[in-house]
This record gives structure tokens, C-alpha cells and sequence, in this order.
């Protein structure tokens, strides 16, 4: 989920921050898994938002505006775990992650009370749910971006910084504070099993994340030589379309690769 957009920010907070109301749009999930390589298990599925009826992200994400990007935000976080309890989630031991605009979060603390209001209607432990958000997401205010990660940490959710490698900010934003998962972009990842500096760039990656103490997690990755390479580099958790493509409403099953099938 991304936006350019600047939302006016009034005194004393907004309507959706309370409530979720004021969206003149309906819109769903779709979930996509993300593996645990070691175990052959979903360590989380992402929910990714769709059109009423299974519509693009974009059909969706061209409707919000400045005037509904914090009920947006917030029917985002309700319709994730609500439709991903009906999908039988809570029948598995996988994670929920849910993508957030840190630029419609207000203050962490009050934002965040839609969401434990509906995980605990349905029955959502909060200590499953991960939050990302992707660093070609404009940062406005990083210190405020901070704050919401400190915060979410604190309360016992996972945090997770999305698309890490491309947009605004990279290892600067790394550097102000540490999420407990990154998600390495696709396009360091694409072709890496044929790509010297990709590989160096991740390995490198890899070794700061566990200094940090920061889990890494390999996304859009489309072939089996990808898989095998990032499986040699030690990439525990991985995404991608070679695994499973998201499924509308739905949690899809995973094409698990054979080790001898990819072996290099």
C-alpha cells in the first residue's frame, strides 16, 4: 500500500482515527504467504487490499485522497484481520501482517485502538499481528515514524519495513530506528542466483540484520535458481509468486520447491 499524498492533520486528531468512518468506497484482502524455508511452514500471510470483487490494489489506492486517508488507513487494519479470520487464519499458527501509511497515523497510541477493538471481536491475538510499511512510502516526519515503531514494539506487535532497498531512504532510515523484520525489494532480488553484486549487496544485508538483530525476509521471488541462491545465502523467509500468487479472501496453498529440483 502506497501514497504520495500530504493528509491535513488538524488539532486533537480525526474522525478516522476514532472510527474508520467517512470511506464512500468498499474494497477487501487479498493474502499472500510468507515461508519459513527452514520449518516448510507460513511463518505470516500479508494482506494486500483489492477491489470489492477482487479489483487491483491501484483501483483502490486511486480513490484515496487527503479527506480519507485515515479511514482508509484504519478500515485497512479492520478489514485485514476480520477477513483473514474468516480465510481460517486463526486455524493456523501464521502471523498477520498488515501494510500501514505512516503518514495517516496521528498518534500511535489512539490510532491503534480501532485495531485492538476488532482482534479482540474476533479473537486475534495481538502478538500475531506485524505492521509494514514501505520506504517508498514518503516519509513526512521520520521522527514520527519512529515513534509509531517504538510504540507498536512496545505494545508486543511485529514490525516490518517494507520494499527496504528502494524509495526514499535505505539505510538512513534504517539507521534512526530498527524494525523487527525487513522485507528485502524485489529488484535486488531478481536474478540474484546470476548476479554477483546482488548477491555481495544481501549477504552484506543479511550479516547487518543479524548484528541488529533483524529478520530478513527475501519478497517477489519468481524462480527456483532465486530460491536456491537466497536459500545458500541464508535467507530464512521468503515471498514470492514461485511459492503462491495472493489469493482474494482466501489463504492460498504453497508450491513448496524440492531441494533436488533446485539444487546448484
Amino acid at each position: 500500500m502506497q501514497s504520495k499524498l500530504k493528509p491535513e492533520v488538524r488539532p486533537g486528531g480525526c474522525a478516522g482515527c476514532r472510527d474508520g468512518a467517512g470511506l464512500s468506497f468498499a474494497f477487501s484482502m487479498a493474502f499472500q504467504p510468507i515461508v519459513d524455508i527452514e520449518t516448510e511452514t507460513v511463518f505470516a500471510y500479508e494482506a494486500l487490499v483489492r477491489g470489492p470483487e477482487g479489483q487491483s490494489a491501484a483501483s483502490v489506492l486511486g480513490q484515496v485522497d487527503s479527506a480519507n486517508i485515515y479511514a482508509f488507513d484504519q478500515q485497512c487494519r479492520v478489514r485485514a484481520i476480520e477477513a483473514s479470520v474468516e480465510a481460517g487464519l486463526l486455524d493456523t499458527p501464521s502471523r498477520l501482517s498488515i501494510n500501514f501509511l505512516p503518514n495517516a497515523v496521528y498518534s500511535p497510541a489512539a490510532c491503534i485502538q480501532l485495531t485492538l477493538k476488532t482482534a479482540g471481536a474476533v479473537g486475534m491475538p495481538t502478538d500475531r499481528l506485524i505492521f509494514e510499511f514501505t520506504e517508498n512510502e514518503e516519509m513526512l516526519d521520520p521522527v514520527h515514524v519512529a515513534n509509531i515503531i517504538g510504540t507498536y514494539q512496545k505494545m508486543g506487535f511485529g514490525t516490518a519495513l517494507d520494499d527496504f532497498g528502494a524509495g526514499h531512504a535505505g539505510l538512513t532510515l534504517l539507521a534512526r530506528f530498527q524494525p523487527d523484520i525487513i522485507k528485502l525489494d524485489m529488484e535486488l532480488i531478481r536474478d540474484i542466483d546470476t548476479s554477483l553484486p546482488r548477491r555481495m549487496i544481501v549477504e552484506g544485508m543479511l550479516r547487518m540484520c543479524t548484528e541488529l538483530g533483524i529478520s530478513v525476509i527475501a519478497e517477489g521471488v519468481e524462480t527456483e535458481g532465486e530460491f536456491a541462491a537466497l536459500r545458500d545465502l541464508g535467507v530464512r523467509y521468503i515471498q514470492g509468486y514461485l511459492l503462491a500468487k495472493p489469493a482474494f479472501e482466501a489463504l492460498p496453498e504453497v508450491n513448496w520447491p524440492r531441494k533436488q529440483q533446485i539444487a546448484v
